[in-house]
């Protein structure tokens, strides 16, 4: 008796969720004559996602440029920070120390992936990782200090609550002060170094959950939906009801 057509479409959900090609490659091979209309549109779609596949793969090769150029140090550690931007809450920064054999898939800057990819991509990251850590600087910090300053810190705090030393930071943009390691700073690190974007996608989540949080302590701001970004919605209510006890003053007295 033939296999059915939804057998093979549950086959091919089988190897395609575990983004195997070799299991795509066999599904071809095994099903590429079924002449049933409904199996020749589940070959495409494995073709499809075949060919997608192959081409993440290449694109993650090219992501781990920088760890291969430095693959000599043994600990290779990534660095970013989420939330110089908003007008409220605090700059995250992440530490991120992948293994040599990483093959974590579809890793990228964090603002080039949907709210789910980033939470499921974080937690495979923290899962592999060799060793992570973050750094926090609240509002008050940074009013203190200013923005650059404070993510500076933040940045130290990571490297330095790591559970391994470092033999080498990749930095976005920035060279952190105060630290006994090599550091290379990257030029928009989080897209061209899986590390620092590893890095970029744990301090996302990190900061989004906390501002989620803080919508229920501070509601009316619509931190959930803006993280304490200036939206057009986010700047009204500041007008309209004042300032929240976690909002940046050196960022938000032109709204008050």
């Amino acid at each position: 008796m033939a296999v059915s057509v939804s057998e093979i479409k549950e086959k091919l959900k089988e190897a395609g969720s575990a983004c195997n090609e070799e299991g795509l490659r066999l599904f071809i091979r095994e099903f590429k004559g079924d002449e049933r209309a409904g199996v020749k549109k589940l070959v495409l779609s494995a073709e499809k996602q075949l060919k997608e596949l192959e081409a993440e793969r290449k694109r993650m090769y090219d992501m781990f440029s920088f760890e291969r150029k430095y693959a000599s140090c043994r600990y290779i550690c990534g660095i970013d920070e989420v939330g110089r931007g908003p007008l409220a809450g605090p700059v995250v920064a992440a530490a991120v120390i992948l293994p040599a054999d990483c093959d974590i898939l579809y890793i990228n800057d964090s603002k080039q992936l949907s709210p789910k990819k980033r939470e499921e991509l974080s937690v495979m990251i923290k899962e592999r990782a060799v060793s992570y850590a973050f750094g926090y600087r609240d509002h008050k910090r940074i009013d203190e200090i200013n923005i650059l300053n404070a993510t500076l810190e933040a940045m130290r705090d990571a490297v330095n609550d790591l559970n391994v030393k470092p033999d080498i930071l990749l930095n976005d943009a920035v060279t952190i002060p105060g630290i006994d390691i090599a550091q290379v700073p990257i030029i928009k690190g989080d897209a061209k170094s899986a590390s620092i974007a590893a890095a970029s996608i744990i301090a996302k989540v990190e900061r989004d959950h906390f501002m989620e949080k803080m919508d229920k302590e501070y509601p009316g701001y619509g931190f959930y939906g803006n993280k304490g970004y200036g939206s057009k919605e986010h700047i009204e209510a500041i007008k309209k009801i004042g300032l929240s006890p976690i909002h940046r003053r050196s960022f938000t007295a032109n709204f008050v």
